[in-house]
């Protein structure tokens, strides 16, 4: 990766992301703060948090293969590199079967995308690809500097690594509660998982780790939601996200749960403390 993304990032949609926030997680020392959600073509949210900071790298996770046009995305790719110059990563990914009416072959899709990043100027070593399957984690070694995994765990990472081969960037993300109490992180994190476990994407990703359909109704079993979003003290969460480190992660992206905006920086200080 031609980008330094450091070990940490932190991921969030532009609901979340402002400029407080962005200038808070670069002071506390994070080194990658990552744009979520199908940010547009023009990437103006990117570059909201690019011009909030001044050194501190950004990234999308992920640009919607299917909502952005390639052409567009690659003139703004340029555009944020002559304004921000080694501060931007380009994630680009396939989206969701659920929430796209013309999704069809989608393996086709990636690599007539990545065709036009290609003509488009966008360097291999400057964008990275949403990957969860073997098939596209090799396609994501082999058309880019790596993979940014959403909705996964270590094992997932350790898999991943495997198919990645070493010397491509491997960023998983990972949710947090930062709550003692497991009765309330357990809510907060059945809360936020409720939409995710209808999509196909994520529930075969997951059970090619070995989880099953009991462990997908009712909000997800207790199984499912602690290992797809840890809780705890900043001190056992950061056991957890080191988990990743082990199995061959580059940096984890954390995303805590249960504040939002600014009220999301102490969390996320106390998780610097310790990491």
């Amino acid at each position: 990766m031609a980008v330094d993304l450091g070990r940490f990032g932190v991921w969030h949609t532009a609901h979340n992301w402002g400029p407080e926030l962005a200038a808070g997680l670069e002071r506390a020392g994070y080194g990658t703060l990552w744009l979520g959600g199908s940010p547009a073509a023009d990437l103006r949210d990117a570059e909201v948090l690019l011009a909030s900071t001044a050194s501190v790298a950004v990234g999308t996770s992920i640009v919607n293969m299917w909502h952005a046009d390639p052409a567009v995305v690659a003139a703004s790719y340029h555009r944020l590199e002559e304004e921000h110059p080694e501060r931007f990563v380009l994630g680009v990914g396939i989206g969701h079967r659920e929430r796209t009416g013309e999704y069809k072959a989608p393996y086709e899709t990636i690599v007539e995308y990545l065709d036009a990043l290609d003509e488009g100027k966008v360097p291999v070593e400057r964008r990275v690809l949403a990957a969860l399957g073997p098939r596209v984690l090799r396609l994501a070694a082999q058309r880019t500097a790596g993979a940014v995994p959403y909705l996964t765990t270590p094992e997932h990472t350790r898999q991943a690594r495997t198919a990645l081969g070493l010397g491509k960037l491997l960023a998983p993300e990972q949710k947090v509660v930062l709550e003692t109490d497991e009765g309330i992180a357990r809510t907060v994190a059945r809360d936020y998982l409720a939409g995710y476990l209808k999509l196909t994407n994520y529930t075969s990703s997951l059970q090619r780790l070995g989880f099953g359909e009991d462990d997908f109704a009712d909000g997800g079993s207790d199984r499912l939601v602690d290992a797809l979003v840890l809780h705890g003290t900043a001190v056992e969460i950061a056991a957890g996200l080191n988990a990743h480190l082990e199995a061959g992660a580059d940096q984890v992206v954390v995303q805590q749960l249960g504040k939002e905006g600014p009220d999301l920086l102490p969390g996320y200080e106390a998780l610097a403390d310790v990491l």
